[in-house]
């Protein structure tokens, strides 16, 4: 089977309310506007639907960030991009990132939440999270990490709950590969420098990883891309951010082991 994996999109845009100048969007904004829109460039996300839509795969995946500071606004100029792959025949999986869950407004949380119905079709809602799909051979365990942090922290948070719903699920048969999908890396290489963007509660999940209860994690977070896996293809890949490096995954699966290939776009 054929999985195609991209991720941190992050489109943004100036604050949508004068609320944004009181919570956390105003650290986006600022951010967006001063740094993160000249280094992505949405018109990659274009390109890889692009690429998408001509080499049809089993799924695609999205491990989340669509936005910048999780903005009505924001939402709904990436999902123009992604709404020709998401009327496809072809199967999508989208789970939210820490930029799409940014703050507890109203207004854009029910924007993340109404992403997540869309983009997989219905298949399954935000709230039902963490939840198992099944395409081809491939079981795919979809856990939600992403929370609304602090001012200056972006962390991501594994609950006692997701944890034993890993654990739930990695005690059964496997049927075939057992796929893990998250927005945060559950393999953390500096863990002092990047205090401030750590996974909580990841410690069971990134045990089942190594025993090979999980064979493999697909993430994103950490914009520049990486593999972290064995001679079998079993690890940790991380997608980067397709709108800064203009790169996506492409992940062969022939019944044994995993193969990778980066595409430029």
């Amino acid at each position: 089977m054929k999985i195609v994996h991209f991720s941190d999109p992050h489109g943004g845009g100036g604050a949508e309310d004068f609320l944004a100048y009181f919570d956390k969007r105003w650290v986006g904004v600022f951010n967006y506007t001063f740094r993160r829109r000249f280094k992505h460039d949405l018109a990659r996300l274009g390109r890889a639907v692009d690429y998408i839509l001509d080499t049809k795969p089993d799924v695609a995946v999205c491990t989340g960030d669509l936005t910048s500071t999780g903005q009505p606004g924001e939402f709904q100029r990436v999902l123009e991009y992604l709404k020709v792959l998401r009327d496809s025949k072809i199967p999508l999986i989208y789970l939210p990132g820490n930029h799409d869950c940014y703050v507890r407004r109203p207004k854009c949380v029910s924007a993340m939440r109404d992403a997540v119905a869309y983009l997989n079709q219905g298949a399954f809602v935000f709230d039902d999270l963490p939840v198992v799909r099944r395409y081809g051979d491939a079981q795919f365990l979809l856990v939600n990490t992403s929370r609304p942090s602090n001012l200056l922290c972006s962390w991501g948070f594994l609950s006692r709950g997701d944890t034993e719903f890993l654990e739930r699920e990695c005690a059964k048969p496997k049927l075939g590969p057992r796929i893990l999908v998250a927005h945060y890396p559950l393999i953390e290489h500096h863990p002092i420098l990047r205090t401030r963007h750590r996974l909580f509660g990841g410690k069971e999940a990134l045990s089942l990883l190594r025993s090979g209860a999980i064979d493999l994690s697909l993430c994103g977070h950490v914009h520049r891309p990486y593999l972290e896996i064995d001679s079998t293809g079993r690890g940790e890949e991380c997608a980067g951010s397709v709108t800064r490096n203009g790169t996506i995954r492409e992940i062969l699966w022939d019944g044994a082991e995993f193969h990778y290939r980066t595409i430029d776009l």
